[in-house]
């Protein structure tokens, strides 16, 4: 006998004909009298991790028969393998910068010469400045991850991108990095988290900004598409190549190691804004070309004023 989801995988002509021959095997040492159980990865696609047990069946002592159980625990194991490498990421980013400080520590304690003390000195003040940023995106993250029902009020989307601009004019003006508002945003609201979309966007804003070269413009604007709001941030600099496009918004993960860490970068920035995003029920795109620019639209439903049509 078997229930639905066992004798769908019995009929099946893929990967899961393994897991059948499998399971028949366990099975018959169940019947032997002995328990086992065994997991079995399945490489699809789509990929699979099947954990397959089975158990003897006594009656009066007797063997009447064996069971087996057949559980997907795929999403666990990804789950589990993600958690992994996040400790693993965490820990390498973390001990760069501390490792760093001991070092300075150490060379300051050994000198006397004051202009090497503030040379030094202020070395540990950019290696501290990017451990804080590392522990605030990985706060922000958490706290992201965390939230079930986060509160959403609403918000005018000029504002929002206004408030954005003023975020980041500093910083872009010390590039030499024009900034510009296209296309013009709507005259609309949307529900959301002011500070977490505000965060978003800036994230998305400096990448802009500090992969971009002096007199190369960078723009941020909005529009409607159906019921939601895209906002776009669109630069001009060395872009991305399409190897990397499929993983940019993994933790950590940087297109330039080296050219990531001369501009102070976390490797935390696009998992925030992907986080973001889905945590307000939308999506984030990119478009990119290596050499000429990249393009992110971030969708986010929008919210409409009593009364307005669409």
């Amino acid at each position: 006998m078997r229930n639905a989801v066992a004798r769908r995988i019995a009929g099946a002509r893929t990967g899961e004909v393994l897991s059948e021959d499998a399971i028949l095997e366990l099975l018959q040492e169940a019947l032997e009298g002995h328990s086992s159980e065994r997991e079995l990865q399945l490489y699809g696609p789509p990929r699979q991790v099947l954990h397959l047990r089975a158990f003897p069946l006594r009656r009066d002592g007797e063997i009447v028969g064996a069971v087996g159980f057949t559980r997907d625990v795929t999403e666990s194991r990804r789950v589990e393998s993600v958690r992994r490498d996040f400790v693993a990421n965490v820990s390498h980013e973390l001990k760069t910068p501390i490792g760093a400080l001991g070092l300075l520590a150490e060379t300051m304690a050994a000198t006397d010469d004051v202009a090497v003390v503030q040379q030094l000195a202020d070395r540990v003040l950019r290696e501290a400045d990017r451990l804080s940023r590392i522990v605030d995106d990985l706060l922000d993250l958490s706290t992201i991850e965390a939230q079930e029902a986060p509160t959403r009020v609403p918000l005018p989307v000029r504002v929002l991108v206004s408030e954005c601009v003023d975020l980041v004019q500093a910083s872009a003006a010390v590039a030499q990095v024009p900034l510009r508002v296209a296309p013009e945003p709507p005259d609309v609201e949307i529900f959301c988290d002011p500070r977490q979309l505000r965060s978003a966007l800036v994230n998305l804003l400096d990448n802009a900004i500090k992969y971009s070269g002096p007199g190369q413009e960078v723009e941020i604007g909005a529009c409607c598409t159906g019921d939601r709001v895209a906002f776009v941030v669109r630069d001009h600099g060395i872009g991305i190549p399409k190897r990397d496009l499929e993983r940019i918004f993994e933790r950590f993960y940087r297109v330039d190691r080296a050219r990531s860490r001369d501009t102070g970068g976390t490797g935390l920035g696009l998992a925030i804004v992907r986080h973001v995003v889905q945590a307000h029920g939308g999506e984030v795109t990119v478009q990119s070309q290596e050499g000429e620019g990249s393009t992110f639209t971030l969708y986010v439903p929008r919210h409409e004023r009593l009364g307005e049509k669409n």
